[in-house]
This record gives C-alpha cells, sequence and structure tokens, in this order.
C-alpha cells in the first residue's frame, strides 16, 4: 500500500466514496457501488480498507475537507478588505449548507444535513467530526473577521446553531428554499 500506485488506487477509492456519499448519502458507500464508482476491482476496497467504517471515515474526511477547501477558496479570491454583507452572508450559508444549495436548493440541503446528522448515528465517526467541526468553526471565524465581525468561538457555535435550526426547521416543513430561509435570519442577526 505504500506504492505510489497502491497510493493513487487508495485515492481513487476514497475519490469514489466521497461522492458517493455527497451525492446519495452514507447508505451509498457501499464496498461495491464505490469499487463500480472508481473503476476498479472489488477486492480493492477490502484491500486498502480494513473494514466499511473505515471507507465511510475517509469518505467523510475528505468530503469535509473539500467543502472548507472550497470555501476557503471563495474567501481567498474576494479582494482584500472588509467583506460586505452580502458577501458575508453567501459565503456563511455556503459553509453551514454548502455551495450546491445555491442551485439545487432543497434537495441539497437535504442531502448535506442528513449526512451530518447520519454522523451522529456512526459513532466511530465523533473524533473525526469534533476535529473537523473545530477547522470548521476557525473557517468561519475568518469569514466573520474578514467582515469586521470578531466572534469569540462561543458566539461563532451560537450563531452556527442558530443558522442550522432555522434550516432543519424549513427542510421538515419542505420549504423549497432552506438557503432563503437562512439567509434572512443571517440578515436580521448581522
Amino acid at each position: 500500500m505504500g506504492t505510489t500506485k497502491g497510493e493513487r488506487r487508495r485515492q481513487e477509492l476514497v475519490t469514489a466514496a466521497a461522492a458517493l456519499l455527497r451525492s446519495g448519502g452514507f447508505d451509498a458507500v457501499r464496498h461495491r457501488a464505490v469499487a463500480e464508482r472508481a473503476g476498479l476491482p472489488l477486492a480493492s476496497t477490502t484491500y486498502y480498507f480494513s473494514s466499511l467504517e473505515e471507507l465511510v471515515t475517509a469518505a467523510v474526511e475528505r468530503t469535509g475537507r473539500d467543502e472548507l477547501a472550497e470555501v476557503r477558496e471563495q474567501l481567498d479570491a474576494l479582494p482584500e478588505g472588509v467583506l460586505g454583507t452580502d458577501e458575508l452572508v453567501e459565503l456563511i450559508l455556503d459553509q453551514l449548507i454548502g455551495r450546491e444549495s445555491r442551485e439545487r436548493g432543497l434537495e441539497a440541503a437535504l442531502l448535506r444535513f442528513e449526512r451530518l446528522v447520519g454522523a451522529g448515528r456512526r459513532p466511530y465517526l465523533a473524533p473525526l467530526m469534533r476535529k473537523m467541526r473545530d477547522e470548521f468553526d476557525a473557517l468561519l471565524g475568518e469569514i466573520l473577521a474578514r467582515s469586521g465581525r470578531s466572534l469569540d468561538p462561543v458566539a461563532v457555535r451560537d450563531l452556527v446553531s442558530l443558522i442550522d435550526g432555522a434550516v432543519v426547521s424549513a427542510l421538515i416543513e419542505s420549504d423549497p428554499d432552506p438557503r432563503a430561509v437562512g439567509r434572512e435570519l443571517l440578515l436580521r442577526t448581522l
């Protein structure tokens, strides 16, 4: 597994598993589906990963890191200086609900929140989710600081909880645009 080819194959499997996770949730990440998506033999999933839990963990980490990188890239592409309220709100929503929620609305938000809630049903993911939460909150803190609004870590978590609650409520009610619900609340709160 230490070879270049072996590491490339392992990463192809992780990439395939992450894509399945983002598009279909935890139930979509199965050995056969991952191997097929990666274009590799079924046995490769058990060769490179000792269990489905290990494969799912790698997929969750890749997905989280990709989502953080997407928002980081957006933040870094903005001109230096203080972010305007509209830019700030959209970046926060991209961080909390996902950039894909801009075009795919309800479906994208449902997939994202199902994945996040589903992680809680998998105790083996708890250490990773705690670690990713710290990175997530740190990036959110940077976004807020760029807007001239510095919040302490507790206030950042409170803001996330407030928006998450509003979005979950919108998802429960099958609101076709949960992002708009989050946007309205952010505009009132900030």
